[in-house]
């Protein structure tokens, strides 16, 4: 991990409410993986006073090398609201990569992605790792649910790299308008995948977990939380832990990618 000032390169507006940041990173980035986030704040600013976590979107390329990060955010308070107002050449204080990551095997073969609106922030990362890694991705499907189609996101970043979407809408705006889980119960009972990844709201991946633990399938989720320190000095990401196990994890450290076996949603 890596505490740094880096320069913004970018703050696009991607849709209503929806942007992504570019940050001119320390070198370290190029071995993040997946799954990882940052913590950020506005360097010489009181309010907001804590760093905010953010998931890691995508790694910048340049020349063979990683030469930053993106992050993909959605306003909905005041830090956010701030950062949307950050301007190309103006910087900002990172600290990371921190957190696990989504483990992925040699062995899975049909992998399943479901994201649930902003909860696709990490997804596109992992699906970039997935084609890096070999994996064909014409046997990776992804399911892809929001409110309506204003918080669809990133759907062409999967079509191209070949893997089929599956998309819903809770008002039926565009895709179905059904429960993302839904279609992911039909297409899971009838080609039953190597593994789930999940990332969004906790309802979605209450779903996601009966489905995996009714088809007996490993499923991974990430779990988003308030966090205000991420180095588990604090305490306040809390996770409770599953079955025999007495106490609680911790989404900072422990986390925030955790096998569903492993926490209580």
């Amino acid at each position: 991990m890596h505490q740094e000032t880096v320069k913004v390169l970018w703050n696009r507006n991607v849709g209503p409410g929806y942007y992504r940041i570019g940050l001119n990173c320390h070198g370290n980035y190029g071995d993040a993986k997946p799954g990882q986030f940052i913590m950020l704040r506005f360097p010489g600013q009181t309010t907001p006073f804590l760093r905010r976590p953010f998931s890691i979107h995508r790694l910048i390329p340049d020349d063979g090398q990683t030469m930053g990060i993106e992050i993909l955010y959605k306003v909905v308070g005041e830090g956010t609201r701030k950062l949307s107002e950050i301007q190309i050449g103006d910087r900002v204080d990172i600290f990371g990569p921190l957190g696990n990551s989504f483990t992925v095997s040699d062995h899975y073969k049909v992998i399943y992605i479901v994201a649930g609106g902003i909860g696709v922030a990490p997804m596109v990362f992992l699906a970039a790792y997935l084609r890096s890694k070999g994996f064909d991705t014409g046997k990776c499907e992804v399911f892809l649910g929001g409110r309506s189609k204003e918080d669809l996101l990133c759907r062409d970043a999967f079509l191209n790299m070949g893997m089929k979407v599956h998309v819903t809408t809770d008002d039926g705006s565009e895709g179905d308008q059904c429960l993302i889980t839904h279609p992911l119960e039909i297409v899971a009972t009838e080609n039953t995948p190597d593994v789930i990844y999940a990332c969004g709201p906790l309802g979605m991946l209450k779903c996601v977990e009966g489905i995996a633990e009714k088809l007996s399938v490993t499923c991974q989720v990430s779990i988003e939380t308030a966090m205000a320190c991420g180095m588990g000095a604090c305490l306040g990401c809390a996770v409770e832990k599953k079955g025999s196990e007495d106490g609680y994890l911790h989404a900072c450290l422990d986390g925030p990618v955790f096998d569903i076996r492993r926490v209580k949603l």
